[in-house]
């Protein structure tokens, strides 16, 4: 029997019947007329092809087929009574629920280590799963609700996305701490020009940031190695003379020798993003408070 032929208001009918075993005290728990609990019940019967009750000196028997899918029918139930409650009401201790993020693999460093030992003492019963989703598809994906939050750049969305910045990240050069150069009080521009260099980025070509405020001083760094992320660059740093800028929250979990730059390059802004039919949900109102408050430690 294909399901889209049930009409599923009948099944709260069959479990008050089944609990009750009895119409008129049917009828009075779900708050509708002892007819329309007839007339539900017929309904029932004509479309699973069964009686589905009996009559009986003890009131109203379940038939072998109403035994045998009851316990699936009180499970759904209550699975549809929780979701619901939990629309209008997010307990974070009592919450079954996956949190999908997208995110990079620097924000999967500084951010889920955090977020894991937050959600275990406060909602255990919440999972994770992290994965990138390209900038193109953010809004696609948050709009079908196959995506709850993004981490990214502040980049230009459409009207149905809602984003506030998490953190602003400067960058710093890193170097391996028995690094010639890591007894400087500090790094000259011709000193890391000098250095041999890491270029993190996902494309096969094109500049970074830093590469551009250099360019617009006439100046141009040498760059050694090109990777996509940056979470083996630091790697390459403490065993090579490499030099890597990177944002500062990276960085720091490092022990590395960490410079200023000798030059100006725009702050690294983090923005969360989520769908505007998601804005007012407790449980993304929870778990977007806990993901601001995590960068504001």
């Amino acid at each position: 029997m294909q399901l889209q032929r049930i009409d599923m208001n009948l099944f709260p009918v069959l479990e008050a019947i089944y609990t009750t075993r009895n119409l008129t005290r049917a009828a009075e728990q779900l708050h509708i007329t002892q007819p329309a609990v007839s007339n539900a019940l017929a309904r029932l019967r004509r479309t699973l092809d069964d009686p589905l009750f009996t009559r009986s000196p003890t009131g109203m028997a379940p038939t072998p087929l109403t035994e045998s899918i009851m316990p699936k029918v009180q499970e759904a139930l209550s699975l549809l009574g929780a979701s619901l409650s939990e629309q209008r009401h997010f307990v974070p201790q009592e919450a079954r629920k996956t949190l999908r993020l997208s995110m990079n693999d620097m924000a999967e460093t500084f951010l889920l280590p955090r977020l894991l030992e937050v959600l275990e003492q406060e909602a255990p019963g919440i999972t994770v799963e992290s994965f990138q989703v390209p900038r193109e598809q953010l809004v696609k994906e948050l709009a079908a609700n196959t995506l709850d939050f993004a981490l990214d750049v502040p980049v230009p969305t459409s009207p149905h996305i809602k984003q506030q910045r998490l953190m602003n990240d400067r960058y710093l050069c890193m170097l391996r701490q028995d690094h010639p150069l890591a007894d400087s009080a500090s790094l000259t521009l011709e000193q890391y020009l000098k250095l041999e260099h890491i270029h993190v980025s996902s494309r096969r070509s094109g500049p970074g940031l830093e590469d551009i405020a250099l360019n617009k001083l006439g100046r141009r760094r040498n760059v050694k190695l090109r990777v996509q992320h940056y979470r083996v660059a630091p790697l390459v740093v403490l065993r090579t003379d490499l030099a890597l800028t990177v944002p500062a929250s990276l960085a720091r979990q490092y022990s590395a020798r960490l410079f200023e730059l000798p030059f100006q390059i725009p702050q690294m802004d983090w923005h969360l993003l989520w769908h505007k039919n998601q804005h007012d949900d407790p449980a993304n109102q929870w778990l977007r408070n806990k993901l601001l408050s995590l960068v504001e430690e």
